[in-house]
């Protein structure tokens, strides 16, 4: 009776047979009384998501209702959790310090950090990433009870010296900052959190094992092997009416098997050895028990089974599919029925995107079936939102429980907006994000606002303005006429940004969101607070604001968004209740302790489940090993654990795509496992995906016919700009969509300066040039000013402005030589325009000028390479000689003359100088191509009135790429769907566009 009172109290529930239920199940008749019995009953749970879950299993087994059980949180510490009133006593008299702020602690590492880097320290936001890498380090160390002194062990500094340079730096640095924070924490009268979390834990154990509690104590689910937690463990284990509930411990497995396992820390849970297999899903369970000082012999196996229980074999071939690679040699010779897995299935389909709709097709077929519970488990949450979108489809509400990080959330992305226009200079991409974001200016004056928006979202379409809010106000004055709204609009839009107008260079971190949040709600109102992601967002500016002007930090503002995301990538935000009563989509974390009828692991590619291991960047895997810590592939045993566990549940869908939006990709070393065991009794899931792929497979369609529109004859009697006669012949298509539909492209915003801009913004120069009387010397000057106006793009600064500075030398230098021998400037971009069978050509002379023999000279300035002479020759190049027909026919004001002359002044490269040069479309000698001088005109007129008669006149369709060998534009292609016909163009038949 001694012996067996003595013993430690420890239980373990079997995979199959589901944990939180068949935990329930065992507590209820052990301590329900009449009364209060289950009430008087204390549960340990290892998370938040845990107590849900476990009262969820209590309400199932309920009945008619019961009082619960007092539920107390260890804590996860990966889930940002603290403990548990009943662990940390608050106010109770313990004397305990505080713990540090977390982000205060951050701040203030960094600026360690940058001591000790001195000129070598990284921007602001580096080096906080950095310093996180830091904190983190520390961290895991405090957890394992590893105090800085212990770095200066004979043992570790000797396996320091054996390292790389490059580990023995990290170390040293590491070593450096670690000594240096701790000596600021006494300084302060604070420890860090796991520092104060260990101590609760102990003072909690000590307490108990004095003073053991009047009503009972079980410890469930809780599987963390931190020192602390082992000890607290242990003395629940040996109180008369306490007792610890273990998941998925394999008291099945072959002694050689558990021994093969490794050391595990060894009896006192001390120092790791290369040969543990620290992957293995029983791994950590080992080292825990270590820890505790229980042997698994004296571990009782729980013998009531939950709601979802599977078969029990189920246990069995689990534990078989784990096995060490030496013990695996034994699945050649197992029986059938100790591999079998019943009701699991493996689902293979194309990408990711095909494996959300598939899982939403399980998930809404299972829940067809009334009171059956349906489980998404993946560590993807990027499916997760996949899943989640399909699910919507057929109204079916599903919550991520894993939660988003704050930055995908829309309070969390207009924070980062907003720090983008401040870190950009107002750049038109963020600043147009920013403005039609979903929270700004909501309510009922919402469309008009965003009928503003669309304006300036023309207004700034092409090359980016000049740097910050003045540089947008230019853009829209200059587009008042168009947009009589705009200005008064932008007017209150800047009032509403001012707060951001002093964040310039290097600011106090505090102040740049105190700037941030007031432009925030200054744009959205309440509403930037008012739903979950806004209450986290309030939260995480309240903690950074206080942390940093306690600690203060400078940061450039161009690192402001880098250092935002990265810290708002550490907060999820959770959805509150309200998605489907028997769905839930889990991440690993979330998943641990739930169970439901059909459990669908998502994701299982290696990377993702499980994860590839992340080494600490600072301290080597021998150095981890000395101190007693577990090596980064220690995760992967845990993530081995959870699948286990899910793979308990009676109906199980392991899935996975044989891509990713990067390439293929490696399916999980756990489905590699289950291939091999289970060999042709592997049960493959088909019908989820063909269901899949026919929702997503739309009808063939023919492909599109070449385009061959065919207007009526009073839609065609439209004016032909001297432009668009090439177009016309060359790709009536073109000129369809152009000047009959009236339809122009867009420029990107903050696009690269495209040739046509460089061309408008050539032309504006040499218009304002001409118009100050021609001064030499004072087209280059000008054309700087008009540069630094017109665009601050880095490529215009860097590649176009000097290129365009010298050819502008050479035309300024050609103009005044032509000057010199009688040659007059008459006239510049000037308009005109003549009637040619009753249609109107118009268009705009770059220039013309008065030779000595009183004949015109049509010039045309050129960005780029002036058209051949064959393309002059064969129609397709007549601009020069529609500009002469109008001069020719008095259609031009001022102008008026025979001309003779035809040149492009093009401003690309010359081989003999820099940039510039002359050439003349016209046949000159007759070694060249083209038409001859005294035929261009009339050649030019022929071709007019042919396009006139067989398109604007006659009845010819307006063929798509009529001419596909021809070089010309291309504004038009996709509403012509060329990528659909070219090349497989019939005889015959037509079409609209």
């Amino acid at each position: 009776m001694d012996d067996a009172r003595a013993r430690p109290r420890v239980w373990s529930i079997a995979a199959h047979r589901g944990f939180a239920d068949a935990l329930v199940a065992g507590l209820v008749p052990r301590y329900r009384e009449d009364r209060f019995g289950l009430a008087r009953l204390t549960l340990l749970l290892p998370s938040q998501r845990a107590v849900r879950t476990v009262t969820e299993a209590f309400v199932r087994a309920s009945g008619a209702g019961l009082l619960l059980p007092r539920m107390t949180v260890v804590g996860d510490l990966d889930l940002d959790e603290t403990l548990g009133p009943l662990l940390d006593p608050i106010g109770a008299g313990v004397d305990m310090p505080e713990a540090v702020d977390p982000v205060w602690r951050l701040l203030r590492i960094a600026g360690i950090l940058r001591d000790e880097l001195g000129e070598d320290a990284p921007g602001e936001a580096a080096l906080l990433r950095q310093a996180r890498g830091i904190a983190q380090g520390i961290d895991r160390l405090l957890v394992e009870g590893v105090q800085p002194e212990r770095m200066l062990d004979e043992a570790v500094i000797g396996i320091a010296a054996e390292l790389s340079e490059h580990w023995q730096e990290s170390t040293r640095l590491f070593a450096r900052v670690f000594f240096r924070w701790r000596a600021e924490l006494e300084a302060i009268g604070k420890v860090d959190a796991p520092e104060r979390r260990n101590r609760l834990l102990d003072h909690a154990a000590r307490s108990w094992r004095e003073r053991p509690p009047a009503h009972p104590v079980i410890a469930a689910g809780v599987t963390s092997a931190s020192p602390a937690v082992a000890r607290l463990l242990r003395t629940v284990a040996d109180m008369p009416d306490g007792g610890v509930v273990l998941p998925d411990l394999d008291l099945a497995l072959d002694p050689e098997v558990w021994d093969a396992l490794g050391s595990a820390g060894g009896p006192d849970g001390g120092l790791f050895e290369r040969g543990d297999v620290v992957t293995h899903p029983q791994y950590h369970l080992k080292l825990l028990l270590n820890r505790m000082g229980i042997a698994r012999d004296e571990v009782q196996p729980w013998h009531r089974a939950g709601l979802a229980a599977a078969p029990p074999e189920r246990s069995r071939a689990i534990s078989n599919l784990f096995l060490p690679p030496e013990a695996s040699a034994a699945w050649v010779s197992l029986e059938a029925r100790e591999r079998r897995l019943a009701g699991v299935r493996v689902m293979e389909t194309a990408h990711p995107e095909e494996e959300a709709q598939a899982i939403a097709v399980l998930v809404r077929e299972a829940l067809e079936e009334p009171e059956r519970r349906v489980a998404v488990i993946t560590p993807d949450r990027s499916l997760a939102a996949r899943i989640v979108a399909h699910l919507g489809r057929w109204n079916i509400g599903a919550d991520d429980t894993a939660g988003r990080p704050l930055p995908q959330t829309a309070a969390g992305r207009l924070l980062l907006q907003l720090a983008e226009v401040v870190a950009e200079r107002a750049a038109p991409v963020p600043l147009l994000a920013l403005l039609g974001h979903p929270l700004v200016q909501g309510g009922e004056g919402r469309p008009v606002w965003l009928e503003r928006v669309r304006q300036l979202d023309l207004v700034l379409r092409g090359p980016r303005p000049g740097p910050g809010l003045p540089a947008i106000r230019q853009a829209v004055d200059k587009t008042a006429k168009r947009f009589p709204a705009l200005p008064d609009w932008w007017s209150g839009v800047e009032d509403l940004l001012f707060p951001l107008v002093p964040l310039e260079g290097a600011v106090p971190l505090d102040m740049a969101l105190v700037a941030l949040v007031e432009a925030g709600e200054a744009l959205c109102g309440t509403a930037l607070w008012a739903q979950a992601d806004g209450r986290s967002l309030a939260a995480f500016v309240e903690r950074w604001r206080d942390a940093a002007g306690d600690a203060p930090a400078m940061v450039d503002v161009a690192e402001l968004p880098s250092l935002l995301r990265d810290a708002m990538e550490e907060i999820s935000v959770r959805p509150p209740w309200g998605g489907h009563p028997r769905l839930a989509i889990y991440g690993l974390l979330e998943a641990r302790m739930s169970r439901a009828d059909l459990v669908i692991c998502g994701g299982l590619t290696e990377g993702t489940w499980p994860g590839s291991p992340a080494p600490d960047p600072l301290l080597a895997p021998a150095i981890l090993r000395a101190l007693g810590i577990p090596g980064a592939e220690f995760r992967i045993g845990l993530s081995a654990h959870d699948l286990a566990a899910a793979l308990g549940a009676p109906e199980v869908v392991l899935s996975h795509a044989r891509r990713d939006a990067s390439g293929p990709v490696i399916p999980s070393r756990f489905l590699l496992r289950i291939h091999a065991m289970l060999g042709d009794q592997l049960r493959i899931e088909e019908r989820a995906v063909e269901l899949a792929r026919a929702l997503a497979d739309a009808d063939r369609i023919a492909p599109h016919p070449q385009p061959r529109p065919m207007p009526s004859a009073e839609q065609r009697r439209v004016p032909i700009a001297v432009t668009a006669l090439d177009r016309l012949r060359g790709d009536p298509y073109q000129f369809y969509a152009s000047a009959i539909l009236g339809l122009r492209s867009l420029d990107p915003i903050d696009a690269d300066p495209t040739p046509a801009w460089k061309g408008t913004a050539v032309h504006d120069v040499l218009k304002a040039w001409h118009e100050s009387g021609g001064v030499p010397g004072q087209l280059v000057p000008l054309a700087e000013r008009m540069f630094d106006e017109m665009s601050a793009h880095p490529f215009m600064r860097t590649m176009w402005k000097p290129r365009l500075v010298d050819a502008l030398h050479w035309i300024e230098e050609e103009t005044d030589r032509l000057a010199g021998e009688g040659r007059e400037v008459l006239a510049v971009e000037r308009k005109g325009e003549i009637v040619v069978d009753g249609i109107r050509i118009h268009g705009r002379a770059d220039r013309i000028d008065r030779l000595p023999d009183g004949t015109l000279a049509v010039v045309d300035y050129k960005t780029g390479k002036p058209p051949s002479g064959k393309m002059v020759a064969e129609g397709f190049a007549l601009q020069l000689g529609l500009i002469g027909l109008i001069a020719r026919g008095g259609g031009m004001d001022g102008v008026a003359g025979e001309p003779t002359a035809f040149e492009y002044w093009s401003l690309g490269r010359n081989k003999e100088r820099g940039f510039g040069y002359m050439k003349s479309p016209v046949k000159e000698t007759a070694r060249q191509t083209g038409i001859p001088r005294e035929e261009f005109l009339d050649r030019t007129e022929d071709y007019l009135h042919e396009a006139i008669a067989r398109w604007l006149l006659g009845s010819e369709p307006f063929t798509a790429r009529l001419n596909p060998d021809l070089p010309g534009y291309s504004d038009y292609d996709q509403l012509m769907r060329l990528d659909e016909w070219q090349g497989r163009e019939r005889k015959g038949g037509g079409g609209e566009p």
